[in-house]
């Protein structure tokens, strides 16, 4: 089993990126990846899938909240998404092979890839493969995750080298209402661990005290969790997590 880069367990990880669109950077913004790389900062980017295939530096399955337009990301092309201006800064949505060449191997990089079909369960292994395809020759110290684990499990079998978690949470019905209640009651105890061949979980803050988190920690597995915003929510989950992805404030890095 590949393990993280020992970078993944140094440097406070920016959610999103280091966005701020006080400051003209938005979540997933070339701008919010830049000014982490500034800070010395890990990063972590979410991925969804474009039209014709590409793999999108984008959060949300939806392009309203961020870019002010109507509609799925899904239904537009690449180079169309590229135009879309994201709301708080002056640049469109990124490829995941722009980001790969700004990131340039300076600072670890986490990429979290979207479920594509609602329900956590088999895909057509397109957001895969597109970013599998865009790893490869990839120097920097970088790992893939998703709350999904058939799409770790996809990536196991298309970039074997590349490291892989899964993203966990308590699975509350109030935060997941489309998530069938048989699907949450299942990915709570994170089964499929090692079928993915996960060497990380990304676990939510709140819930580090699960016992099968203790208990895949103990088995090897490193922990890192989401989402800090403070330093007293750092400091809580600093008793778990060895690392943690944070937004809203700037974190001490670790000597």
């Amino acid at each position: 089993m590949t393990r993280l880069d020992p970078s993944f367990l140094r440097a406070p990880l920016a959610h999103r990126a280091l966005h701020d669109v006080g400051d003209g950077r938005p979540e997933n913004s070339r701008a919010a990846i830049s000014a982490a790389i500034r800070h010395g900062y890990g990063i972590e980017i979410d991925l969804q899938l474009s039209r014709d295939g590409a793999a999108m530096v984008f959060h949300d399955y939806d392009l309203r909240r961020l870019t002010g337009q109507a509609g799925p990301v899904q239904q537009r092309e690449a180079a169309e998404l590229g135009r879309v201006a994201l709301l708080g800064g002056d640049e469109g949505i990124p490829t995941l092979p722009e980001v790969l060449d700004l990131v340039g191997g300076r600072v670890p990089l986490l990429i979290e890839l979207k479920d594509q079909h609602g329900q956590m369960g088999q895909t057509d292994g397109r957001l895969e493969a597109a970013t599998a395809v865009a790893l490869q020759g990839y120097g920097g110290p970088v790992a893939v995750m998703s709350f999904n684990p058939e799409m770790m499990v996809a990536m196991r079998d298309l970039a074997p080298a590349v490291v892989r978690g899964i993203v966990s949470c308590d699975y509350d019905a109030g935060d997941w209402t489309l998530l069938r209640a048989e699907v949450r009651e299942r990915l709570r105890d994170i089964p499929d661990y090692d079928r993915a061949g996960a060497s990380f979980l990304s676990h939510q803050a709140q819930d580090l005290g699960r016992a099968r988190v203790a208990e895949l920690q103990g088995a090897g597995a490193d922990v890192l969790c989401w989402t800090i915003r403070s330093p007293e929510e750092e400091a809580e989950a600093r008793r778990v997590a060895q690392n943690i992805t944070f937004e809203g404030y700037l974190p001490a890095i670790p000597a």
